[in-house]
């Protein structure tokens, strides 16, 4: 599990200071985005795809199915040894990953919910933003630690930022719905900043990295050489978006990276599609 920093903030309200503890997203996003580095300001590497890895992208880049020689056909366009692919797929069916019948191989029930994640932060629904934030109050307590963690990661999937221990906000400028397990657990309200909105949401999402992270997948995708490597930085851009903060324009820059790399990443799976068809017939993702 990646480590949590703990960032002090002084915010003056009422003719008060009162002291927030934010979490910072900064090592949680270098995690998912597989960045390895030594220092802040490193560029991101996209992680270098194993067989298992490269089924999983195929696959939760559309809701796909294939046939054993199909994935090993397309194993090979990147470069994986067929011997890899059969063990990655055999435990990936043991372990649940996948599911196997009728000599077809589809998405767990599990992973469909992860593809439908994907696919909503490639085509994410925005609203036009009224300067208002939607908060979250976390009410119930004494519950145990798993309980805890599952909120905790609905509300960050769900795009919400903590501003100290159990109030979660964001700008209210997407259309979400909150789950029953949510709301059962807290209470809602529709708030307005007293402070600097920009400033709030500059500290709750650290848009500017998320932006430099961004145009540095943009940058090692308009120049890798390979099929294998464009993969990679596919695979990376949709983490990536994943964790796009979709903050309203008020509150971030006009040239944000966010719909150019969605188009990139569109540009990838046209490619890809393009070549499943012509080496298995067929397009691996179904488009429709």
């Amino acid at each position: 599990m990646a480590a949590r920093n703990e960032l002090a903030a002084r915010r003056g309200h009422g003719g008060r200071s009162i002291r927030f503890r934010p979490r910072s997203p900064r090592q949680l996003r270098r995690a998912r985005l597989g960045v390895t580095t030594a220092a802040a300001g490193d560029s991101a590497q996209p992680r270098r795809l194993t067989a298992r890895s490269i089924i999983l992208s195929a696959f939760l880049g559309a809701p796909a199915e294939a046939k054993a020689g199909e994935i090993l056909a397309l194993a090979a366009l990147v470069g994986l040894q067929e011997s890899a692919v059969r063990v990655a797929l055999t435990r990936m069916v043991a372990a649940g990953d996948l599911e196997r019948s009728d000599g077809y191989y589809r998405l767990s029930e599990r992973l469909r919910r992860r593809q439908a994640r994907q696919e909503e932060a490639h085509h994410p629904h925005v609203l036009a933003w009224s300067g208002q934030w939607t908060m979250v109050i976390v009410t119930r307590t004494g519950e145990a630690a798993p309980e805890r963690v599952s909120l905790r990661e609905t509300l960050r999937q769900l795009r919400f930022r903590e501003l100290r221990d159990g109030a979660w906000t964001r700008p209210n400028n997407l259309d979400i719905a909150l789950p029953d397990h949510v709301t059962e657990r807290s209470t809602v309200f529709t708030a307005t900043p007293v402070a600097n909105a920009r400033a709030l949401a500059d500290e709750l999402f650290a848009p500017q990295e998320w932006a430099d992270l961004g145009e540095r997948l943009l940058t090692e995708m308009a120049t890798a050489e390979t099929l294998a490597d464009r993969f990679e930085i596919a695979a990376a851009i949709i983490r990536h978006l994943l964790d796009d903060p979709l903050l309203p324009a008020e509150l971030s820059d006009a040239d944000w990276p966010g719909p150019r790399m969605r188009e990139s990443y569109d540009r990838f799976r046209r490619e890809f599609a393009t070549l499943t068809e012509a080496h298995l017939g067929r397009s691996f993702y179904n488009e429709g």
